[in-house]
C-alpha cells in the first residue's frame, strides 16, 4: 500500500495540482499525460493488491497495526528513494522540479524517503504484537 499511496500522492501533488512534472518528460507534454495516466493506474493497482493482501490478513487474524503503519511507511520511503535516485538521477524520466537549483528539491526528496524507510522497517522489526480491531 505505501508504494501505491507514494505514487498517488506523487502524481496528485507535484503532476496535477503544481504541473512541476510528468512520469516521463522526454517527449513532450502529451506523452507525459500518456505516461502520468499509466503512472496513476499503476499507483492504485499497488494500492488495490495491499488492501486485499491486508484483508486476507486480517481475516486469518495476522494484521498487526504496527506492521501495518511499518509497511506502509517502508513502501513510501522506498519508492520516494528510488525515484528520487533512480527515475531522476539514473533514468532521467523526469526531475521534481525544472527551472530552479534542484539540489535542496534532491535532499528532501531523498531524506524524507530514506527516513520513512528506515521508521518503517524499524517498526516492522520491533516484536510486540497488537491486533487490528
Amino acid at each position: 500500500m505505501g508504494v501505491g499511496l507514494a505514487a498517488f500522492l506523487d502524481e496528485t501533488v507535484f503532476h496535477q495540482l503544481l504541473h512541476w512534472h510528468h512520469f516521463y518528460d522526454g517527449a513532450g507534454a502529451d506523452a507525459g499525460l500518456v505516461s502520468d495516466g499509466f503512472f496513476h493506474a499503476a499507483g492504485w493497482i499497488a494500492v488495490v493488491a495491499g488492501l486485499f493482501l491486508f484483508a486476507d490478513l486480517q481475516r486469518r487474524g495476522g494484521a498487526l497495526r504496527r506492521r501495518l503503519v511499518g509497511g506502509v511507511l517502508a513502501g513510501w520511503g522506498a519508492f520516494q528513494l528510488y525515484d528520487g535516485l533512480v527515475q531522476h538521477k539514473l533514468l532521467g524520466l523526469h526531475q521534481i522540479r525544472y527551472g530552479v537549483d534542484l539540489a535542496a528539491y534532491d535532499v528532501v526528496w531523498n531524506t524524507a524517503g530514506g527516513a520513512g524507510l528506515v521508521v518503517g522497517l524499524l517498526l516492522l522489526a520491533r516484536r510486540a504484537p497488537e491486533p487490528v480491531r
